[in-house]
């Protein structure tokens, strides 16, 4: 079964409710990423839950790039806004939001304005802060940051390329080919903006205010990610939380563990 929502916001972002269930799983994906990202772990979802598949606008899949406003996008706010709007165009609430990236504290972020909207956090690969401090370990210095601005900005093609190779588990050659495509169709002048808002910021202070039931899915070694943020997402998550670490190298499990990742799925949702 599939609805297409005839809203100007869900046809915006390339909206489309997928498989039937009483239960809306949401899937919502990361920085140069879009919604293809999900495909392995589709079938199996898809005959026990309603799936909400969406682009956001600085995917390069959407197809109006004007979308993309990257002052209106400096801060997580405003794809949290676009989140509750869409759902709210679609009229779902009390789902599961599974986002990847800097899509799980976007997730985050809208939970505590509409609490109603989900029954349940899932949290993959996600990170509050990328840059360390003295008592955080995020896992980046600002020179690191700073040096990824200047080689995104300075030859996007060649970044692309070997970002890929290390955000996606290089013994997965398809899947960091997938990745590397999605990533360049993004394009520079949507990417360099969208990961200064990414790697720049600072949404340690949300998790306190979270209450909605979380689950945080860890690759065993990511490079974005040390494990070292899951835990501090768990201690400072005020509702219920878990971590679950899953056995890949990267910062995609649904590409390179695809299997591992729906057991947990499976067994959060069934739990």
């Amino acid at each position: 079964m599939v609805i297409l929502h005839k809203g100007v916001l869900s046809t915006n972002m390339k909206a489309r409710i997928i498989g039937s269930g009483k239960e809306t799983i949401i899937l919502a994906h990361g920085y140069g990423g879009d919604q293809s990202v999900w495909d392995k772990i589709l079938p199996k979802l898809m005959s026990n839950y309603q799936i909400l598949l969406f682009d956001w606008s600085f995917s390069g899949a959407v197809k109006d790039q004007c979308l993309f406003d990257s002052e209106k996008y400096s801060s997580y706010e405003a794809f949290a806004d676009d989140l509750i709007a869409l759902l709210d165009d679609m009229k779902l609430d009390s789902s599961i939001f599974v986002g990847h990236s800097m899509s799980g504290i976007i997730g985050c972020i809208a939970s505590v304005k509409r609490p109603n909207l989900f029954n349940r956090l899932i949290l993959v690969a996600s990170s509050p802060r990328f840059i360390n401090l003295e008592d955080y370990v995020g896992g980046f210095e600002i020179a690191d940051i700073e040096q990824m601005f200047q080689n995104i900005e300075e030859n996007y093609g060649v970044w692309s390329s070997g970002f890929a190779r290390i955000a996606v588990d290089p013994s997965d050659p398809p899947s960091v080919e997938k990745f590397e495509k999605s990533l360049k169709r993004m394009g520079v002048e949507v990417a360099l903006p969208l990961a200064k808002t990414v790697f720049l910021s600072d949404y340690r202070a949300i998790l306190e205010k979270v209450v909605t039931p979380c689950t945080i899915i860890q690759c065993k070694i990511d490079f974005a990610v040390p494990n070292s943020v899951a835990t501090f997402m768990h201690t400072n998550i005020k509702g219920e939380s878990t971590v679950e670490i899953i056995n890949t190298r990267g910062h995609f499990p649904q590409l390179t563990a695809h299997e591992e990742f729906l057991n947990v799925i499976h067994r959060v949702l069934t739990s």
